[in-house]
């Protein structure tokens, strides 16, 4: 029976083997730009797979996703910048010091013990890179900034939970959480202020039809106004999702998908009735709707 380290060894092996001269044309010519795609595509599968409680295909997916870091770390190889060695030596080197509760002296008897305690080595490395950098003053500002170090490649709302999260570090944070919501009345005001602007008949649902037909023409200052204020909405959302240590991702993707299941119930019932949503009444579909839900409760 092959060890745990045997195994690994040969998914080394095997994406070596794939990369090297006579090995697959399509893993040959990937480049580190060409596979971010399905890294992302990977990591949301798994997400997936997570939520659906299916952990045959979960095994499988965290293979799927293994599979990135193997790749980036072969073609890192050949350009020797550094190996899969390098990657794991790292990881157990970032395990070992963030946990001193576990592998030194540190006493931490709880969760919320740990987590102050990793946030603050985390704080304590990154101020060490910085002091290392040698770099001008302005570079050196905003590395040193608390914010340094979250990517704007991330999705939006996980980008804001993790900026939010970092400045609440410093304390800048809301009180209590009705706080959050006289800010989302706030944000929620002031949308509806610059709403005031928007051209007769004002804004209308796209709904039926072909897309952007009957829209309102709105001018490039409004409509980057508007996109500010929807912008802050989105943030007091996702702080609001913080504060009750929720993940906004998980619990939007949540809702889209009870939001698609329900709308799959409708289109199902009228098809038995030989129709389509798109050919039925706003009131009929509300209709529908409502019995979606009540079906979903009294299942």
């Amino acid at each position: 029976m092959s060890s745990t380290g045997e195994r690994f060894e040969r998914a080394v092996a095997i994406m070596e083997r794939l990369r090297a001269p006579g090995g697959c044309p399509w893993d040959r010519e990937q480049t580190f730009d060409s596979i971010k795609p399905y890294t992302l595509e990977e990591t949301y599968e798994v997400l997936e797979a997570i939520d659906n409680r299916d952990w045959p295909e979960l095994a499988g997916e965290l293979g799927d996703l293994l599979l990135q870091v193997l790749f980036y770390a072969e073609m890192a190889k050949e350009q020797s910048s550094f190996s899969i060695d390098d990657v794991l030596d790292r990881l157990s080197t970032k395990l070992v010091h963030r946990h001193p509760h576990v592998f030194g002296d540190v006493k931490a008897d709880t969760s919320a013990e740990v987590k102050r305690n990793w946030e603050a080595l985390k704080v304590e490395e990154r101020q060490r890179r910085h002091t290392s950098d040698g770099e001008g003053d302005a570079a050196a500002a905003k590395k040193h900034s608390i914010l340094a170090g979250v990517s704007s490649a991330m999705p939006s709302l996980l980008e804001a939970f993790k900026l939010s999260s970092r400045a609440a570090q410093a304390g800048f944070d809301w009180p209590n959480v009705e706080g959050l919501f006289d800010k989302l009345t706030e944000e929620t005001t002031e949308l509806r202020d610059e709403l005031k602007e928007f051209p007769a008949p004002g804004p209308r649902p796209q709904g039926r039809g072909m897309a952007g037909s009957g829209r309102t023409p709105v001018p490039e200052d409004l409509q980057a106004r508007l996109e500010d204020e929807v912008g802050d909405l989105f943030f007091v959302l996702v702080n609001i999702a913080r504060y009750l240590s929720l993940d906004p991702e998980s619990a939007l993707r949540k809702t889209n998908r009870k939001f698609k299941r329900r709308f799959q119930w409708m289109e199902a019932r009228l098809h038995e009735s030989g129709r389509s949503a798109d050919h039925a009444s706003m009131e009929e579909l509300e209709s529908l709707w409502q019995q979606a839900k009540a079906e979903e409760k009294s299942a």
